[in-house]
């Protein structure tokens, strides 16, 4: 949004010193995703020991099997298989595994000795579930982040694998070039991801003499372009899920192949018009309070917290002074800004912290006295202090002043018909009749 010379003036005279220049965020339940940290190694959950990345299915799962029984379910379906395993390694240092996982006892039967407990950790746990879920919306906003860069990247240089000759400019041209002189076509530019990636790895094949979709291997390049031509074989064979990292509809729903995406048509839901949503569930938005981290997931409930712990009755102020919904938004960002500079917004007075500055609030009751309306009445609260404030999502109009506009009575004026037979002689209808049915006598 652009502003005149004149608001911006009006806005930065009304800023002072204590502007907040850095994006600030109020406090998320659960807990986000532990920072990764950028290095190729994965630590085990419990121990100091690390494996590489790319042996993660393999040596990690392995070791934390054997030395802590520990088996951690669909790891496939893990987007991101080291932010999990950080996750998971923070949140374990701070409660019992107990608490996550599902114990598992093997040789039950077997003296007690010779028993043993496993520990299952899995998506039935709501919390782990959520993790899998956001990494896998992050995964797919990177990808999609990545294709669109590609798709109007023009610095693109390559060079086709059939007749050698150089393109410069979008990876499109390329690519339409194989499909239309050399019939292949690997799908759409737009489908596509990673894609300097993606002929790389095709040109390997054609270099090793392997058949790009029998995966045959051939004596010479005449061989190979012979088999390539009589067989048809000039194209990738869509089984080989090696591939299937470079196109964007195998990223849309996380372990379902391009196959299983592709097949579930949109008819079916004409079949079932009564769809049950019985078990339809939405993960809450938790809004902050505007005094302390305490969250809730509806506003009645933040509402009642604000009124009860703190004295501060949102719905009676926004109902006293008529505020709307623009005035509401100003309001709490106001005193999200006061209270995030511990600053008291009726004496000015400054505290060293928070805590301080609310027990001085609600013991001189000046948590429940709003300064004067042209104090925070002001374009600079129309911008949010915190980017993830839910409570602005949430605010309304003012339900006094809709219930009061919503009874008020319209007048209606109605007609007279104290002398009905005047009324029918001086009609506009009685002419119009009179000519239709004049025009009718000439035919």
């Amino acid at each position: 949004m652009l502003l005149c010379r004149p608001c911006q003036a009006q806005i930065i005279s009304m800023m002072n010193t204590e502007c907040i220049l850095e994006p600030l965020s109020l406090p998320e339940s659960p807990g986000g995703v532990a920072a990764v940290e950028s290095s190729p190694y994965v630590p085990c959950i419990f121990c100091k020991e690390c494996y590489l990345l790319a042996e993660q299915n393999q040596l990690l799962l392995k070791h934390m099997i054997i030395e802590h029984k520990l088996v951690i379910a669909d790891v496939k379906l893990v987007a991101d298989f080291q932010r999990y395993i950080l996750y998971w390694k923070k949140r374990f240092t701070e409660q019992p595994i107990t608490d996550f996982c599902s114990v598992i006892r093997t040789n039950s039967e077997a003296p007690l000795e010779e028993q043993d407990n496993y520990f299952l950790l899995c998506d039935v746990l709501p919390e782990d579930r959520l993790l899998r879920e956001q990494l896998q919306q992050k995964r797919l906003r990177e990808i999609l982040e990545q294709q669109q860069q590609e798709r109007y990247d023009t610095s693109f240089h390559g060079m086709c694998m059939f007749c050698d000759q150089e393109f410069t400019g979008n990876r499109s041209v390329l690519l339409n070039h194989m499909a239309r002189e050399h019939a292949f076509n690997i799908g759409l530019p737009d489908n596509i991801v990673n894609c300097y990636e993606f002929l790389s790895v095709l040109q390997n094949k054609l270099d090793n003499l392997q058949c790009l979709y029998c995966e045959k291997v051939f004596r010479d390049k005449n061989t190979l372009k012979d088999h390539m031509r009589k067989k048809q074989h000039r194209r990738i064979n869509a089984k080989n899920k090696e591939y299937d990292r470079f196109y964007i509809i195998n990223y849309l729903e996380f372990g379902k192949s391009w196959e299983e995406v592709q097949s579930e048509d949109d008819r079916e839901l004409l079949d079932n018009l009564e769809e049950d949503w019985s078990d339809w569930e939405e993960h809450p938005m938790c809004a902050v309070c505007l005094f302390c981290e305490q969250q809730a997931d509806t506003t009645e409930k933040l509402y009642f917290h604000m009124q009860n712990s703190h004295g501060f009755d949102f719905l009676k102020i926004k109902s006293e002074h008529g505020l709307n919904f623009y005035q509401q938004v100003k309001l709490v960002n106001f005193i999200r800004r006061e209270i995030h500079h511990c600053r008291c917004y009726k004496c000015q007075e400054k505290f060293q912290s928070k805590t301080e500055l609310i027990s001085h609030m609600e013991e001189t009751k000046h948590i429940t006295f709003l300064p004067a309306r042209s104090t925070w009445d002001q374009p600079q609260y129309y911008f949010p202090t915190y980017e993830n404030d839910t409570l602005l999502c949430t605010l309304s109009d003012s339900e006094d002043l809709t219930a009061e506009d919503s009874s008020e009575d319209v007048p209606v004026v109605s007609e007279d018909t104290s002398n009905l037979k005047a009324l029918k002689q001086s009609s506009v209808l009685n002419q119009l009749l009179y000519e239709e049915n004049k025009s009718q006598d000439k035919f």
